[in-house]
């Protein structure tokens, strides 16, 4: 009988502690991975309204749930700062940062306040400028340049509060808590790398992916994160996972977008469409991944620049040969149903395009124009990966 209780209250006393631990997780962490997912959809949906629609209002569908995860984030990580601020322990100050003297927050708290008011600022910014200048030919106009900064920052924020949980727990956290951050950790630098990619997503248009320009931007951009990421993860496949995120907010969207009616607004009409056309398919990016998480599992003890080297050649090494047939592959018929969403086209661009579904002559390189392409490309991500390498080693070292 004794012996039954004493199970039983072992049993509980163990529950109870791992509820507790996983509680331990501050609420404005779950709620800044949430505002950073609220506005990588809002960004594609944003995205799509303009290739659908045209001239939007400053109050639109998409912009409603941008603004949201700005909100989201700032409210919650503001409120953590004042609290600590205003009626912490001494305790609790010490384990965060002072800005400006008189407020205590993390780092990752910050930068969700400060990116939600710069994205709070854009949302009059670029109402003033549409209403102008008219519909946006570019993506990275002055208030979304603002907007997207403060995007990338909450996003950033989101990441950042992850891993100083992580860091501050290190192996002492139970395995509940540890998935819990785990899994926070993927989504918000697969949210962060969705960004990133869309803010260049102009240099990743299908026509243009068998020439080297494309792959040049893409070891200049992308290895900074992955690597990053990768290197300050206290788990295995930590850049696959984030490009699983990556691959699964972008293909989502393109899935899901189509299901709702939308017509142009704005003229010139030269495409005249039902419903809402989705932006890209995601890149094949979890190919150079899951080679970066393979490399990092071997040789990240390594000299740091010989190690940049070895991801730079395995990045462009997977990454070119995967997304350059796959890229051929988009170009046929077999593309264009639902999955991988090739039908889409802008309301303002006609149908009949005659580069639509074939590569752009401007845009394709061949013999030592490719080759030394490409190679410039490797020089590239030897820089970007040891940057990223720089970055993940202060990630792992959060812990305010």
């Amino acid at each position: 009988m004794n012996h039954n209780f004493s199970t039983a209250t072992l049993t509980e006393t163990s529950y109870t502690k791992t509820e507790t631990k996983v509680k331990s997780i501050p609420t404005y962490i779950y709620a800044s991975v949430f505002a950073s997912l609220c506005i990588a959809v809002g960004l594609l949906w944003d995205i799509s309204w303009h290739m659908s629609v045209g001239r939007d209002g400053l109050f639109s569908p998409p912009h409603i749930a941008i603004y949201l995860g700005a909100v989201i984030a700032g409210v919650f990580s503001g409120v953590k700062v004042l609290k600590t601020s205003f009626w912490g322990s001494k305790e609790e100050k010490a384990q965060n940062i002072k800005f400006w003297g008189i407020f205590h927050g993390s780092l990752g708290a910050m930068f969700c306040v400060w990116g939600a008011f710069a994205m709070l600022t854009s949302a009059p910014f670029d109402d003033w400028w549409h209403g102008t200048y008219g519909l946006d030919v570019k993506i990275l106009s002055p208030p979304h340049a603002l907007l997207g900064l403060g995007m990338i920052m909450i996003q950033f924020g989101a990441m950042i509060s992850v891993i100083s949980v992580q860091n501050k727990l290190e192996g002492k956290a139970d395995p509940r808590t540890k998935k819990h951050l785990e899994w926070m950790y993927a989504l918000s630098s697969g949210f962060l790398l969705a960004m990133v990619y869309v803010l260049v997503s102009e240099y990743f248009f299908v026509n243009r992916l068998h020439g080297a320009l494309a792959y040049q931007v893409a070891a200049l951009i992308f290895p900074i994160f992955m690597v990053s990421v990768a290197y300050a993860a206290p788990y295995k496949w930590a850049a696959t996972k984030m490009a699983l995120a990556y691959t699964f907010i972008m293909a989502v969207m393109v899935w899901i977008l189509p299901l709702f009616p939308a017509e142009p607004r704005l003229s010139p009409v030269y495409n005249y469409i039902t419903r809402f056309q989705p932006y890209h398919f995601p890149m094949l990016l979890i190919v150079p991944a899951i080679a970066l998480d393979v490399l990092m599992a071997k040789y990240r003890n390594i000299n740091k620049w010989l190690f940049a080297a070895l991801i730079s050649i395995a990045f462009v090494a997977t990454f070119v040969p995967a997304q350059w047939y796959f890229a051929e592959f988009l170009n046929t018929e077999a593309a264009r149903g639902w999955f991988f969403g090739r039908f889409s086209w802008p309301y303002s661009a006609p149908p009949e395009f005659q580069y639509r579904f074939a590569f752009h002559p401007r845009f394709i390189d061949t013999g030592w124009a490719l080759i030394s392409g490409l190679l410039i490309a490797a020089g590239i991500g030897i820089l970007t990966s040891r940057l990223g390498l720089s970055w993940g080693n202060w990630m792992k070292q959060v812990k305010r």
